[in-house]
């Protein structure tokens, strides 16, 4: 535990270190991720990323008063630049998308108190897109693990929205790449991009 501990304060000095192409596990609208050995970097694109952070910081550290801490993915440390976040094992994507968590069809990955929290998450936090795939990770015994929970309704329409519109910031749209040719999503800027091509393409 102290030599984890240890390593996540070495990450916050040294954090450029790990982000390179081999750590890289995933990018979105606001924030890119990178592993480093049992923590992640999530990198700040753009102060919404920030934000969002520091939200999954205070609903991480609410959650563990609550009881319900283990579903969540530790938040360590944040500033403007990045977060370091406990790592969990990602889910594998059906078709290179992701997909809603049913409680029925999912049932085996549903964690204890997994209901509890989700309605915790939608009362008390304004919760946003809590089912989508892409917002959780598996522990070590399978279950899912909240690790992109930060994202707020209010975040979401007063600033996400206005943003992507104008095309600061991309939406994601589900096709086929100009460059490789496979159906995969595509980060899109407004509606004027017409660049198709996907993140392994060249497109960030």
């Amino acid at each position: 535990m102290k030599e984890r501990e240890e390593f996540a304060e070495y990450l916050i000095r040294d954090w450029r270190t790990y982000c390179t192409e081999e750590n890289f596990l995933g990018i979105g609208s606001s924030r890119k991720v990178y592993k480093a050995g049992e923590w992640v970097i999530k990198v700040h694109l753009h102060p919404i990323g920030h934000l969002q952070s520091l939200n999954e910081m205070v609903i991480c550290n609410a959650m563990k008063a609550k009881g319900l801490g283990s579903m969540f993915a530790e938040v360590h440390y944040v500033d403007e630049r990045i977060a370091i976040q406990r790592y969990c094992a990602p889910i594998k994507r059906m078709n290179n998308q992701s997909f809603e968590i049913d409680m029925k069809e999912h049932a085996s990955l549903l964690p204890d108190h997994y209901e509890e929290a989700l309605r915790t998450l939608d009362r008390e936090f304004e919760g946003f897109d809590l089912k989508d795939s892409d917002n959780y990770g598996l522990n070590k015994r399978r279950k899912l693990v909240f690790i992109d929970y930060g994202m707020t309704r209010s975040l979401y329409e007063k600033e996400w929205v206005p943003l992507a519109e104008s095309g600061v910031l991309p939406q994601i749209d589900f096709d086929v790449c100009d460059r490789c040719g496979e159906k995969k999503e595509l980060r899109m800027y407004g509606k004027a991009d017409q660049d198709k091509r996907c993140y392994s393409c060249g497109k960030e």
